[in-house]
């Protein structure tokens, strides 16, 4: 049985250690939520412009990068969140073509085609800082250098005889550094994954083309059409933020 004594220095340590957790998700908050961190971007926004090329893949190249590549570019603006989020999005327009010929593929009856067409991508991304990025705050140790990583979704159209408007979600990797004071450069590359497959069917009523060649419908994770772009991207910083207090 407990002395008082012992009842009493078991009350102290259930009180320190519940001291012990309060004090822990109260720093845990402060880590997550710290102004410092929240606010410490010195510029909120980012705009500019982006060139690179952009090339596709289906039924008509399943796997090689690269193969007949076409000119893109666009437009970008980035909402800076913090050192290691920001939020993005983008317009912008690029050329894909393709050729069954390229391809090892026995199409039926042998049948052979070819496509090009202009398409329009205008969507949103999160992109993750793997570095914290900024050229100032160097006592927090940021850097004016990191490689990201970005998801998101958009839409696209595409010309052609067939009409073309779907979904597309983006996944990519990049690297900015700042070149000098508000200005950046990026170079980064993703592929657009499509929930169609007649991407690369671009003539109405056709005998035969590259939606379903095989006469075996695709379903929304098989047989879709896919799409890349490579960017370099300039873009100029602006906004700057204020202390709340003096807003």
């Amino acid at each position: 049985m407990k002395t008082g004594s012992q009842k009493l220095d078991d009350r102290s340590k259930d009180s320190a250690m519940k001291k012990s957790k309060f004090v822990f998700l109260l720093l845990l908050i402060t880590a997550v939520f710290d102004d410092n961190e929240v606010k410490a971007q010195e510029y909120k926004h980012e705009a500019g412009g982006m060139l690179g090329t952009s090339f596709y893949l289906g039924d008509a190249n399943r796997t090689r990068f690269y193969l007949h590549p076409g000119f893109a570019g666009g437009v970008l603006y980035r909402y800076n969140i913090n050192f290691h989020w920001a939020a993005k999005t983008s317009l912008l327009a690029g050329e894909v073509s393709g050729s069954t010929r390229d391809v090892n593929n026995v199409f039926p009856l042998e049948q052979q085609t070819s496509f090009n067409r202009i398409f329009i991508d205008w969507g949103g991304q999160v992109e993750f800082n793997f570095l914290p990025f900024s050229d100032k705050f160097s006592y927090k140790d940021t850097k004016p250098y990191t490689p990201y990583v970005f998801a998101g979704i958009g839409a696209t159209f595409a010309t052609g005889n067939k009409f073309f408007l779907n979904t597309n979600v983006p996944v990519g990797i990049g690297v900015k550094y700042k070149i000098k004071e508000r200005m950046n450069i990026g170079f980064e590359f993703s592929v657009r994954k499509l929930f169609r497959d007649d991407f690369d069917a671009v003539e109405k009523n056709a005998d035969w083309d590259l939606d379903a060649p095989y006469g075996i419908k695709s379903s929304i994770f098989k047989n879709q059409d896919w799409y890349s772009l490579t960017m370099i991207s300039l873009t100029w910083d602006f906004g700057i933020r204020h202390d709340p207090c003096c807003e």
